[in-house]
Protein backbone atom coordinates (compact mmCIF):
# COMPACT_ATOMS: atom_id res chain seq x y z
CA UNK A 1 0.00 0.00 0.00
CA UNK A 2 2.87 2.15 0.38
CA UNK A 3 4.28 1.73 -2.75
CA UNK A 4 0.67 2.38 -4.54
CA UNK A 5 -0.40 5.32 -2.67
CA UNK A 6 2.50 7.45 -4.09
CA UNK A 7 1.97 6.33 -7.65
CA UNK A 8 -2.01 6.87 -7.21
CA UNK A 9 -0.89 10.72 -5.82
CA UNK A 10 1.27 11.08 -9.01
CA UNK A 11 -1.77 10.58 -11.51
CA UNK A 12 -4.41 12.30 -9.31
CA UNK A 13 -2.50 15.00 -7.39
CA UNK A 14 -2.54 14.96 -3.37
CA UNK A 15 -6.15 15.21 -3.45
CA UNK A 16 -6.80 11.56 -4.90
CA UNK A 17 -10.30 10.82 -7.54
CA UNK A 18 -11.17 7.25 -5.49
CA UNK A 19 -14.25 7.47 -7.89
CA UNK A 20 -11.42 7.51 -10.81
CA UNK A 21 -9.54 4.80 -9.17
CA UNK A 22 -12.19 2.24 -8.41
CA UNK A 23 -13.66 2.73 -11.94
CA UNK A 24 -9.94 2.64 -13.39
CA UNK A 25 -9.39 -0.95 -11.30
CA UNK A 26 -12.36 -2.12 -12.20
CA UNK A 27 -11.99 -1.29 -16.31
CA UNK A 28 -10.68 -4.58 -16.70
CA UNK A 29 -13.57 -6.56 -15.25
CA UNK A 30 -16.16 -4.08 -17.28
CA UNK A 31 -14.27 -5.45 -20.70
CA UNK A 32 -14.56 -9.36 -19.31
CA UNK A 33 -18.22 -8.61 -18.54
CA UNK A 34 -18.79 -7.16 -22.01
CA UNK A 35 -17.34 -9.68 -23.68
CA UNK A 36 -19.20 -12.62 -21.33
CA UNK A 37 -22.72 -10.74 -22.09
CA UNK A 38 -21.89 -10.94 -26.34
CA UNK A 39 -21.54 -14.38 -26.45
CA UNK A 40 -24.55 -15.39 -24.09
CA UNK A 41 -26.52 -12.61 -26.25
CA UNK A 42 -25.12 -14.68 -29.16
CA UNK A 43 -25.53 -18.01 -28.01
CA UNK A 44 -29.43 -17.30 -26.61
CA UNK A 45 -30.12 -15.63 -30.19
CA UNK A 46 -28.15 -17.43 -32.19
CA UNK A 47 -27.35 -14.05 -34.31
CA UNK A 48 -24.00 -11.95 -34.59
CA UNK A 49 -25.90 -8.21 -33.49
CA UNK A 50 -23.17 -6.15 -35.01
CA UNK A 51 -23.46 -5.44 -38.35
CA UNK A 52 -27.46 -3.33 -38.61
CA UNK A 53 -28.23 -0.42 -36.67
CA UNK A 54 -30.94 -1.39 -33.42
CA UNK A 55 -28.87 -4.68 -33.11
CA UNK A 56 -28.00 -5.34 -29.46
CA UNK A 57 -23.99 -4.90 -30.06
CA UNK A 58 -23.90 -2.55 -33.42
CA UNK A 59 -20.70 -2.04 -34.03
CA UNK A 60 -21.15 1.71 -34.36
CA UNK A 61 -22.96 2.10 -30.91
CA UNK A 62 -20.44 -0.16 -29.40
CA UNK A 63 -17.62 2.10 -30.89
CA UNK A 64 -19.18 5.41 -29.98
CA UNK A 65 -20.34 4.53 -26.73
CA UNK A 66 -16.19 3.26 -26.07
CA UNK A 67 -14.58 6.80 -27.61
CA UNK A 68 -17.21 8.49 -24.64
CA UNK A 69 -15.91 6.56 -21.65
CA UNK A 70 -12.20 7.17 -22.88
CA UNK A 71 -13.06 10.97 -23.38
CA UNK A 72 -15.09 10.78 -19.87
CA UNK A 73 -12.27 9.53 -18.19
CA UNK A 74 -9.39 12.19 -19.36
CA UNK A 75 -11.67 15.02 -18.57
CA UNK A 76 -12.76 13.83 -15.34
CA UNK A 77 -8.53 13.59 -14.52
CA UNK A 78 -7.80 16.45 -15.63
CA UNK A 79 -10.88 18.36 -14.19
CA UNK A 80 -9.94 16.70 -10.44
CA UNK A 81 -5.95 18.09 -10.84
CA UNK A 82 -7.61 21.70 -12.04
CA UNK A 83 -10.65 22.33 -9.37
CA UNK A 84 -12.11 19.06 -8.41
CA UNK A 85 -10.17 17.97 -6.03
CA UNK A 86 -9.37 21.48 -4.63
CA UNK A 87 -12.98 22.26 -4.19
CA UNK A 88 -13.77 19.25 -1.81
CA UNK A 89 -10.70 19.68 -0.39
CA UNK A 90 -11.59 23.17 0.70
CA UNK A 91 -15.05 21.83 1.59
CA UNK A 92 -13.78 19.28 3.99
CA UNK A 93 -11.62 21.70 5.85
CA UNK A 94 -14.54 23.71 6.55
CA UNK A 95 -16.69 20.81 7.57
CA UNK A 96 -19.53 21.19 10.38
CA UNK A 97 -18.37 18.00 11.98
CA UNK A 98 -15.66 14.99 11.99
CA UNK A 99 -17.08 11.82 11.14
CA UNK A 100 -14.36 8.91 11.73
CA UNK A 101 -14.40 6.39 9.27
CA UNK A 102 -15.77 3.30 11.29
CA UNK A 103 -17.65 0.36 9.98
CA UNK A 104 -21.08 2.03 11.16
CA UNK A 105 -19.74 5.48 9.36
CA UNK A 106 -18.91 3.61 5.94
CA UNK A 107 -22.43 1.90 5.96
CA UNK A 108 -24.01 5.42 6.69
CA UNK A 109 -21.74 6.59 3.63
CA UNK A 110 -23.04 4.32 1.24
CA UNK A 111 -26.48 5.65 2.10
CA UNK A 112 -25.56 9.12 2.10
CA UNK A 113 -23.75 8.69 -1.35
CA UNK A 114 -27.01 6.78 -2.83
CA UNK A 115 -29.17 9.80 -1.81
CA UNK A 116 -27.04 12.33 -3.19
CA UNK A 117 -27.05 10.43 -6.50
CA UNK A 118 -30.27 9.69 -6.54
CA UNK A 119 -30.52 14.09 -6.28
CA UNK A 120 -27.82 14.51 -8.82
CA UNK A 121 -29.74 12.04 -11.39
CA UNK A 122 -32.89 13.74 -10.83
CA UNK A 123 -31.56 17.05 -11.53
CA UNK A 124 -29.56 15.62 -14.79
CA UNK A 125 -33.47 14.14 -16.40
CA UNK A 126 -35.40 17.29 -15.12
CA UNK A 127 -32.97 20.18 -15.31
CA UNK A 128 -31.39 21.22 -18.70
CA UNK A 129 -28.22 22.50 -17.33
CA UNK A 130 -27.27 18.66 -16.12
CA UNK A 131 -29.00 17.24 -19.02
CA UNK A 132 -26.66 18.69 -21.32
CA UNK A 133 -24.49 16.43 -19.48
CA UNK A 134 -26.58 13.37 -19.34
CA UNK A 135 -28.03 13.30 -22.33
CA UNK A 136 -25.25 11.61 -24.24
CA UNK A 137 -25.82 8.30 -22.03
CA UNK A 138 -29.30 8.11 -22.90
CA UNK A 139 -28.48 8.64 -26.76
CA UNK A 140 -27.76 5.12 -27.21
CA UNK A 141 -30.20 3.42 -29.06
CA UNK A 142 -29.16 -0.44 -28.11
CA UNK A 143 -28.58 -1.39 -24.19
CA UNK A 144 -26.07 -3.50 -23.81
CA UNK A 145 -22.59 -3.12 -21.10
CA UNK A 146 -20.58 -0.49 -23.73
CA UNK A 147 -23.28 1.59 -22.97
CA UNK A 148 -22.29 1.98 -19.30
CA UNK A 149 -19.25 3.87 -20.95
CA UNK A 150 -21.73 6.58 -22.81
CA UNK A 151 -20.21 9.42 -20.27
CA UNK A 152 -19.60 13.24 -21.03
CA UNK A 153 -16.82 15.15 -20.78
CA UNK A 154 -18.75 18.04 -19.61
CA UNK A 155 -19.19 15.81 -16.25
CA UNK A 156 -17.49 18.21 -14.15
CA UNK A 157 -17.10 21.37 -15.63
CA UNK A 158 -21.58 20.87 -15.70
CA UNK A 159 -20.64 20.44 -11.66
CA UNK A 160 -22.07 16.79 -11.35
CA UNK A 161 -19.53 16.95 -8.49
CA UNK A 162 -21.52 19.46 -6.68
CA UNK A 163 -24.09 17.34 -5.14
CA UNK A 164 -21.72 15.23 -3.67
CA UNK A 165 -20.17 18.56 -1.65
CA UNK A 166 -23.45 17.95 1.21
CA UNK A 167 -22.00 14.89 2.96
CA UNK A 168 -18.61 16.68 2.56
CA UNK A 169 -19.30 19.56 4.09
CA UNK A 170 -21.34 17.73 6.80
CA UNK A 171 -18.02 15.76 7.99
CA UNK A 172 -17.48 12.89 5.67
CA UNK A 173 -14.69 12.61 3.87
CA UNK A 174 -14.19 13.28 0.55
CA UNK A 175 -12.36 10.09 0.04
CA UNK A 176 -14.67 8.34 1.36
CA UNK A 177 -17.52 9.69 -0.14
CA UNK A 178 -15.89 9.11 -4.17
CA UNK A 179 -15.29 5.97 -3.25
CA UNK A 180 -18.64 4.90 -2.37
CA UNK A 181 -19.45 6.83 -5.97
CA UNK A 182 -17.10 4.77 -7.34
CA UNK A 183 -18.40 1.56 -6.54
CA UNK A 184 -21.62 2.52 -7.27
CA UNK A 185 -20.76 3.82 -10.80
CA UNK A 186 -19.28 0.02 -11.28
CA UNK A 187 -22.05 -1.36 -10.16
CA UNK A 188 -23.67 0.00 -12.76
CA UNK A 189 -21.81 -0.98 -15.76
CA UNK A 190 -23.27 -4.40 -15.05
CA UNK A 191 -26.94 -4.03 -15.28
CA UNK A 192 -26.85 -1.97 -18.46
CA UNK A 193 -27.81 -5.39 -20.29
CA UNK A 194 -30.74 -7.38 -21.64
CA UNK A 195 -29.06 -10.36 -21.04
CA UNK A 196 -30.50 -10.33 -16.93
CA UNK A 197 -34.23 -11.20 -16.58
CA UNK A 198 -36.43 -9.87 -13.78
CA UNK A 199 -35.48 -11.09 -10.67
CA UNK A 200 -37.46 -12.41 -7.32
CA UNK A 201 -40.05 -8.97 -6.75
CA UNK A 202 -38.37 -8.39 -3.93
CA UNK A 203 -35.07 -7.79 -5.37
CA UNK A 204 -36.43 -5.98 -8.30
CA UNK A 205 -38.59 -3.56 -5.21
CA UNK A 206 -34.73 -3.13 -3.23
CA UNK A 207 -32.40 -2.82 -6.19
CA UNK A 208 -30.96 -1.11 -9.17
CA UNK A 209 -31.30 -4.20 -11.32
CA UNK A 210 -30.94 -4.85 -14.88
CA UNK A 211 -34.96 -4.85 -15.10
CA UNK A 212 -35.11 -1.48 -13.46
CA UNK A 213 -32.16 -0.03 -15.34
CA UNK A 214 -34.07 -1.17 -18.77
CA UNK A 215 -36.80 0.94 -17.44
CA UNK A 216 -34.89 4.02 -16.55
CA UNK A 217 -33.67 4.04 -20.31
CA UNK A 218 -36.66 3.59 -22.15
CA UNK A 219 -38.29 6.11 -24.30
CA UNK A 220 -41.61 4.72 -23.65
CA UNK A 221 -44.24 7.43 -22.23
CA UNK A 222 -44.45 5.55 -18.86
CA UNK A 223 -40.35 4.78 -18.79
CA UNK A 224 -39.51 8.40 -18.87
CA UNK A 225 -38.07 10.03 -15.60
CA UNK A 226 -37.75 6.84 -13.41
CA UNK A 227 -35.44 4.58 -11.32
CA UNK A 228 -33.35 6.73 -10.89
CA UNK A 229 -31.26 5.15 -8.28
CA UNK A 230 -27.53 3.85 -8.71
CA UNK A 231 -27.52 0.42 -6.25
CA UNK A 232 -30.54 0.63 -4.81
CA UNK A 233 -34.37 1.41 -5.62
CA UNK A 234 -35.83 3.30 -2.13
CA UNK A 235 -35.50 6.74 -2.57
CA UNK A 236 -37.53 6.41 -5.93
CA UNK A 237 -40.55 4.20 -3.95
CA UNK A 238 -39.82 7.31 -1.07
CA UNK A 239 -40.20 10.03 -4.08
CA UNK A 240 -42.58 8.63 -6.12
CA UNK A 241 -39.99 7.62 -9.39
CA UNK A 242 -40.23 3.89 -9.15
CA UNK A 243 -41.37 1.83 -12.47
CA UNK A 244 -41.57 -1.79 -13.38
CA UNK A 245 -40.71 -3.31 -16.48
CA UNK A 246 -43.63 -4.37 -18.29
CA UNK A 247 -43.92 -4.13 -21.88
CA UNK A 248 -40.57 -4.07 -23.92
CA UNK A 249 -38.45 -1.41 -23.54
CA UNK A 250 -37.62 1.58 -26.58
CA UNK A 251 -33.90 2.78 -25.87
CA UNK A 252 -33.23 6.38 -26.80
CA UNK A 253 -34.12 9.73 -25.92
CA UNK A 254 -37.48 11.48 -27.29
CA UNK A 255 -35.33 13.79 -29.53
CA UNK A 256 -33.12 11.11 -30.83
CA UNK A 257 -29.49 12.65 -31.88
CA UNK A 258 -29.21 11.26 -35.26
CA UNK A 259 -25.05 10.81 -35.06
CA UNK A 260 -22.47 8.51 -33.89
CA UNK A 261 -19.52 11.48 -33.74
CA UNK A 262 -17.86 12.02 -30.50
CA UNK A 263 -18.02 15.65 -30.66
CA UNK A 264 -22.04 15.48 -31.69
CA UNK A 265 -22.67 13.39 -28.98
CA UNK A 266 -20.88 15.60 -26.08
CA UNK A 267 -21.92 18.86 -27.00
CA UNK A 268 -25.08 18.40 -29.00
CA UNK A 269 -27.55 19.67 -26.35
CA UNK A 270 -25.38 22.14 -24.29
CA UNK A 271 -24.97 23.83 -28.23
CA UNK A 272 -28.67 23.70 -28.65
CA UNK A 273 -29.61 25.20 -25.07
CA UNK A 274 -27.04 28.40 -25.93
CA UNK A 275 -28.54 28.72 -29.05
CA UNK A 276 -32.26 28.47 -27.58
CA UNK A 277 -31.36 30.91 -24.84
CA UNK A 278 -29.54 33.43 -27.68
CA UNK A 279 -32.59 33.44 -29.47
CA UNK A 280 -34.49 36.72 -29.42
CA UNK A 281 -37.06 37.23 -26.95
CA UNK A 282 -37.81 38.26 -23.29
CA UNK A 283 -34.88 38.05 -21.12
CA UNK A 284 -36.33 35.80 -18.34
CA UNK A 285 -37.96 33.61 -20.80
CA UNK A 286 -34.68 33.40 -22.16
CA UNK A 287 -33.05 32.44 -19.18
CA UNK A 288 -35.30 29.56 -18.55
CA UNK A 289 -33.65 26.86 -20.78
CA UNK A 290 -31.10 26.59 -18.25
CA UNK A 291 -33.20 25.69 -15.41
CA UNK A 292 -36.60 24.03 -16.91
CA UNK A 293 -37.13 20.41 -18.06
CA UNK A 294 -35.27 19.65 -21.24
CA UNK A 295 -38.55 19.15 -22.97
CA UNK A 296 -39.81 22.62 -21.95
CA UNK A 297 -40.47 24.69 -24.87
CA UNK A 298 -40.59 28.78 -24.85
CA UNK A 299 -43.63 30.69 -26.05
CA UNK A 300 -43.10 31.77 -29.68
CA UNK A 301 -39.52 30.23 -30.21
CA UNK A 302 -39.08 26.62 -31.93
CA UNK A 303 -36.44 24.52 -30.52
CA UNK A 304 -33.14 24.72 -31.91
CA UNK A 305 -31.65 21.43 -32.97
CA UNK A 306 -28.50 21.91 -34.56
CA UNK A 307 -27.71 18.09 -35.79
CA UNK A 308 -30.92 16.11 -36.67
CA UNK A 309 -32.84 14.08 -34.24
CA UNK A 310 -35.94 11.89 -34.30
CA UNK A 311 -38.66 12.98 -32.91
CA UNK A 312 -40.43 10.13 -31.16
CA UNK A 313 -43.88 11.40 -31.56
CA UNK A 314 -45.87 8.68 -32.63
CA UNK A 315 -49.30 7.46 -31.23
CA UNK A 316 -48.98 5.27 -28.57
CA UNK A 317 -51.57 1.88 -28.36
CA UNK A 318 -53.70 2.04 -25.57
CA UNK A 319 -54.09 -0.13 -22.94
CA UNK A 320 -56.00 -2.77 -24.86
CA UNK A 321 -53.35 -2.80 -27.49
CA UNK A 322 -50.47 -3.59 -25.46
CA UNK A 323 -49.22 -6.68 -24.87
CA UNK A 324 -49.09 -8.58 -21.68
CA UNK A 325 -46.62 -8.77 -19.56
CA UNK A 326 -43.35 -9.12 -21.61
CA UNK A 327 -40.56 -9.68 -18.14
CA UNK A 328 -42.37 -11.65 -15.30
CA UNK A 329 -39.89 -12.48 -12.82
CA UNK A 330 -38.12 -15.62 -14.04
CA UNK A 331 -38.36 -15.22 -17.44
CA UNK A 332 -35.84 -14.13 -19.96
CA UNK A 333 -35.72 -10.74 -21.39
Amino acid sequence: MQDIIPWINSIFGPHVDWKQVVVLTMTPLFIIGLIVEFFVMRRRTGRWDVAEPGQRFYWREVLASSSLGLGYYAAEAIMHLLLVGAAFAWFYEHRFFTIPVTFWTVIAAFFVEEFCYYWYHRSAHRIRWFWTQHVSHHSGETMNMSTAARQSILNSIIGVWFFFIPPVLLGFHPGLILFMLGLNLSYQWFIHTESIPRLHRWIEWTFDTASNHRVHHGRNPQYIDKNYGGVLMIYDHLFGTYEAEVEKVQYGITRQIKSHNWFVLNFHEMVDMIRDVMAPGPLLQRLKHFCMPPEWERSGHAPVHTWSVERNDAPQPSPAEKPAALHKAGSSA
